[in-house]
């Protein structure tokens, strides 16, 4: 990240600008970089309830994938469980408890997996 004390956050022409390329932050060239994907490998894969109103959700984090390889596996994995879903912010979130299916689909993928919660 550039350290210059001028450099570009907001334009009023273009909205938010990524601080490393320069580009507005819907073209932003780092995220079409693969390298530039969040996550270490391994796949953790949670039941989470918290801040859901009660509704049971599961989580799967730390995929190194960019952001449309996330969608398109959250994709796969929505019909393998035949349920909803959404990936944002590089997390996958499948409606249900659905660990046992996920982690068995992730595994066939060649994902180091690890379960947490519950």
């Amino acid at each position: 990240m550039s350290r210059r004390p001028d450099r570009l956050v907001y334009s009023s022409q273009h909205g938010r600008v990524c601080p490393h390329c320069g580009h507005p932050a819907d073209r932003c060239v780092c995220r079409a970089n693969p390298r530039a994907a969040r996550g270490d490998g391994i796949a953790r894969v949670r039941r989470e309830v918290k801040g859901r109103r009660g509704k049971t959700v599961t989580t799967i984090s730390g995929l190194p994938l960019a952001s449309d390889a996330l969608r398109e596996l959250a994709g796969e994995l929505k019909r393998r469980c035949g349920s909803g879903g959404a990936a944002k912010d590089g997390v996958i979130e499948i409606q249900g408890d659905h660990r046992d299916t996920v982690v068995e689909a992730l595994e066939e993928r060649g994902y180091t997996v690890k379960r947490a919660g519950g």
